[in-house]
């Protein structure tokens, strides 16, 4: 999996994306930013999440965190992250390059509120020192993923 699902779904889906490979360690927000020279709240973080039923998806700006409150008034229970020795089966991403394309199999995709303040963003692109540029419509677009309001500043 890795990039190289990434790469294959920006071929397969004729998307109009392109996949950044960086000298540097992409792995968190931080160093993300440093890396492409934009503030951290406009690198999108894919947060893996297990739910009783299914795992999820949450795209968010940097610099949010879920608040706790919200979560469940939007999935009814409470947030529980996939574990690093779970990630690569869940999403087949590693640790550090977590994002909503190339993924393993299906997974239902939530786009944080947090987002939309940006005409576009930076999710991770399946290994942590990958990203792609990505206009905030089209990732919805392109995830078909459901707008959703849960998380804090």
């Amino acid at each position: 999996m890795t990039v190289e699902s990434v790469k294959k779904q920006i071929e397969r889906d004729k998307l109009d994306l392109k996949v950044l490979e960086m000298e540097e360690s992409t792995a968190t927000v931080e160093l993300a930013a440093n890396a492409l020279g934009v503030e951290p709240a406009r690198i999108a973080k894919t947060m893996a999440i297990r739910l009783k039923e299914r795992d999820v998806l949450i795209v968010a700006k940097g610099d949010v965190k879920i608040d706790n409150r919200k979560f469940k008034d939007q999935f009814h229970e409470k947030p529980k992250f996939i574990g690093a020795e779970d990630l690569m089966e869940a999403t087949g991403h590693p640790v550090g390059g977590v994002c909503p394309f190339g993924l393993k199999k299906d997974l239902d995709i939530y786009l944080d509120e947090s987002i939309k303040i940006f005409d576009h963003v930076y999710p991770a692109a399946g290994e942590p020192n990958t990203c792609l540029k990505i206009d905030v419509d089209y990732l919805q677009d392109v995830t078909k993923g459901e707008w959703i309001d849960v998380c804090k500043e």
